[in-house]
């Protein structure tokens, strides 16, 4: 897949003019999906990894939240053994920037749009266009990713806010999906205001 910060200034203008032509039909409309960042998981991601893309990952929600656009978080639980909700291992870690006012989707399947609310809950919003933060890399946020793109979401991963048991994993996964970094994204976010 063609990666999406070689081209940022080519699409940005192509989605503004889009944008101009028809600002309610063709409006990029985003989300910040941040997918289980939770104390039962973070243990088992890839210690070298782990600071930078946490760090990352508080850099992309405060992002969202300059330019008042969603921040849903989504969690985890199994209920055959998984961390209860409401219970500690259950929980973000204490250090990501989420609110309680954040739109929460807690999810059994690796695929947070499966027997969820989730598409029912952007779709009422408005959202056409997705970006993925968190972990697994490998299970959870690419399944949510394949999800997103099978349901005609406009749909990219977060550079750098990505976690798995091995970095080298975390890096494939972002060469074979579209991701954006920082900077372009906050070009794109530009062009969203109202």
């Amino acid at each position: 897949m063609k990666k999406w910060s070689i081209v940022p200034i080519l699409v940005l203008g192509m989605v503004s003019l889009a944008a101009a032509a028809e600002p309610k039909k063709n409006a990029v409309q985003p989300a910040l999906l941040v997918i289980d960042v939770q104390n039962a998981y973070l243990p088992y991601m890839d210690a070298q990894e782990r600071e930078q893309a946490m760090a990352a990952i508080n850099g992309y929600i405060s992002l969202f939240r300059l330019y008042k656009l969603p921040v849903i978080r989504i969690y985890h639980t199994d209920p055959q053994g998984g961390a209860p909700p409401g219970s500690e291992p259950f929980e973000f870690a204490k250090s990501v920037l989420i609110q309680d006012g954040d739109a929460k989707v807690v999810k059994n399947y690796g695929n947070a749009f499966k027997k969820t609310d989730l598409d029912r809950l952007l779709r009422e919003r408005g959202i056409n266009t997705l970006f993925l933060c968190g972990l697994s890399a490998t299970a959870c946020v690419l399944a949510t990713y394949h999800g997103a793109v099978d349901l005609d979401y406009d749909t990219f991963l977060l550079k750098g806010a990505l976690l798995s048991g091995h970095a080298e994993l975390t890096r494939a996964v972002q060469d074979i999906c579209q991701t954006v970094d920082y900077g372009p994204l906050k070009l794109i976010l530009e062009l969203c205001k109202p």
